[in-house]
Parts: structure tokens; sequence; C-alpha cells
């Protein structure tokens, strides 16, 4: 258990209240193909599990680009910190797309 803030934590929870408020369309494109792939037949439960990681990706790229941007603005040292706070952060806000997670790991 953390009970140390980091400097980047106040930062990056807005980032992503913002992320989520900005991309709502997505996010909820991906709920609703994340429900027609838990409810498909067996025929096709491989194709919308597809149509479900093309969503999820979608949302890892613009959490990227996000994460990036900001980054690059940053020293080296300062830069890590903060894709480390992003990382902690977005694993626990989107938990549910797990692949999201693992590809913002820094």
């Amino acid at each position: 258990m953390r009970l140390r803030r980091d400097r980047f934590d106040e930062l990056v929870a807005r980032q992503l209240t913002l992320f989520g408020e900005d991309e709502a369309a997505l996010l909820d494109e991906a709920r609703d193909a994340e429900d027609a792939w838990v409810r498909a037949g067996r025929d096709v439960a491989e194709e919308s599990y597809g149509d479900f990681q093309l969503v999820v990706d979608a949302i890892a790229d613009r959490l990227i680009e996000l994460r990036d941007t900001y980054a690059a603005t940053l020293d080296a040292d300062s830069a890590e910190a903060y894709r480390r706070a992003f990382h902690r952060a977005a694993a626990r806000r989107f938990r549910r797309y797990a692949s999201v997670v693992a590809d913002l790991e820094p």
C-alpha cells in the first residue's frame, strides 16, 4: 500500500478524467463491443472478440499518445516518473481492458 503520493498523481488523475470525458463515445463503444462479445454465440464469438479488441487498441493508442505527448515536455528522469504514475493510474482506471494496461507499461 502506497501512503506517499507521487508528484504526478494529481496531474495524471486530471488527464485521465479529461480523457474519459473527451473519449466517452469510444469508451461506450468498448463497453458495447465487450457486451456483444460476451453475448455472442459460438459461431460469431471470435469475430466479436476481434471487434472488441480493435476498440480496446484504439483506447490504448489514444492513452499512449496522451502520455507520450506530455512526457516529451519533461527531462528524462521526470518523464520516467510521469510514465510510471500514468501507468499506475491507468491500470486502476482501465483494468477491465487488460491489453490497454499492458500497452502502457513504461
